[in-house]
């Protein structure tokens, strides 16, 4: 009976007993779930996209693990100390000082801009580096050595260096917003330092790039007075799994005690990653209504049909169909539906993530969303969910309409015209 219930299904499928009618409804909601798949897959993919790019642009540029220590001047007094403390524990692969100062740049007399001065330690191989910007940087790809005019060298974001009119061999004159003295008059004097740019960088996230430049470690000790050379504002670490950044960092803080204090990738941007997930999951959620609306017309195209075929479906139980054999021909047809929209929609979803992929062909705002292109990541999980709950929604939307047909008396059935 099988093979009867399949051939019945898909008969009543392109149904055209009163015209086109029921087809058209058909179509409807076949492409309802079509586009409500292929928006979740491709939406999806865009949450998953970006989740990731901002995810390897801040490991890019920011240590896995920040060691920092308590009190008034919030600055590390023995770093090498530390350095040799934290390097002995497993799962750390390197671990390099910074210092980090707030700073004003004036190019004009009519324009000042603020951004944060990083210093970075030149010693050791680029693979002695915490982040992929100190690799470059220690590579030469992003030139801190001496230059001609003796002004110390100064590598400037992107961002920052398009808006300020900024190229390489430029000279910066930059005041420190920390080291502030006052003169014998009471008058504030900011520390004034030269620089010359010796090259620019571009991580794609747009904040980052406007509001951050590099120079030697001591040079920036130099700016802000510091005269002890183990003293600096921090240690970056590096260890083998980014994601185990928490846990390691309790391990560093519990070895180093009291006043030292640790900082992750992952708490600090805990805020942004948790914002982008609840969004994600919205968004699945709204579009999720897509697919439900879909599975209405389900139900209307089958109760139509019920009411199209009423008289087919009393022959067909007095000819000795049972009401289980009627409930699954309905739930075939219905089921069909969803199974092809589910189908089509995935096939299309996947092949629009691919087109976004790999011709980058919508641009964003960096100012708004932190990169400057759409990333796509399709998740095979995301894929398996969406067709999951594509395939139970339509499932249930049969249910109801098929066991209405199921109890269609053979009789009444017969009579109704």
């Amino acid at each position: 009976m099988k093979r009867l219930d399949w051939f019945i299904a898909r008969r009543y499928l392109s149904s055209r007993k009163k015209g086109r009618f029921l087809s058209f409804i058909t179509w409807i909601a076949l492409g309802g779930i079509t586009v409500g798949v292929t928006a979740l897959n491709v939406v999806l993919g865009v949450m998953n996209g970006m989740q990731e790019e901002l995810r390897d642009k801040i490991l890019g540029s920011t240590p896995h693990v920040m060691v920092l220590q308590h009190g008034e001047s919030l600055r590390m007094s023995d770093w090498r100390v530390v350095s040799g403390s934290v390097r002995d524990m497993p799962g750390v692969e390197a671990a390099a000082p910074f210092i980090l100062t707030k700073v004003a740049i004036l190019r004009t007399e009519e324009y000042v801009q603020t951004a944060d001065l990083y210093g970075v330690s030149l010693e050791g191989t680029p693979e002695d580096a915490v982040t992929e910007m100190e690799e470059e940087i220690r590579r030469g790809i992003h030139s801190l050595e001496p230059t001609p005019s003796g002004l110390p060298p100064v590598v400037v974001g992107g961002r920052l260096a398009e808006r300020m009119g900024i190229f390489r061999g430029d000279t910066l004159l930059v005041f420190s917003l920390e080291n502030v003295r006052t003169d014998p008059l009471g008058s504030l004097r900011p520390t004034v330092r030269q620089f010359e740019v010796t090259a620019t960088f571009m991580t794609g996230m747009y904040e980052y790039d406007l509001n951050n430049m590099y120079a030697p470690l001591e040079v920036v000790q130099g700016m802000l007075g510091i005269r002890d050379r183990d003293q600096v504002s921090g240690l970056g670490v590096r260890i083998t799994d980014p994601w185990e950044a928490t846990a390691v960092g309790q391990e560093i803080r519990a070895r180093l005690g009291f006043p030292y204090y640790v900082e992750s990738w992952i708490t600090t941007n805990q805020s942004l990653f948790a914002a982008l997930q609840l969004e994600k999951l919205a968004m699945g959620i709204i579009l999720f209504l897509i697919v439900i609306v879909a599975a209405f017309n389900i139900v209307s195209t089958l109760i139509m049909v019920v009411v199209d075929r009423t008289s087919e479906i009393g022959i067909l139980k007095s000819m000795g169909m049972t009401d289980r054999g009627i409930l699954r021909v309905f739930l075939l047809q219905g089921f069909s539906i969803g199974v092809l929209g589910t189908v089509l929609g995935t096939g299309l979803g996947l092949f629009f993530s691919w087109i976004l992929h790999r011709f980058e062909i919508i641009q964003i705002p960096p100012d708004v969303y932190f990169i400057d292109r759409l990333p796509i990541s399709v998740q095979p999980s995301d894929v398996l969910l969406i067709v999951v709950g594509s395939l139970i929604i339509s499932l249930l939307a049969t249910i109801y309409p098929a066991w209405q047909a199921s109890r269609l008396q053979p009789v009444e059935a017969i009579k109704h015209e």
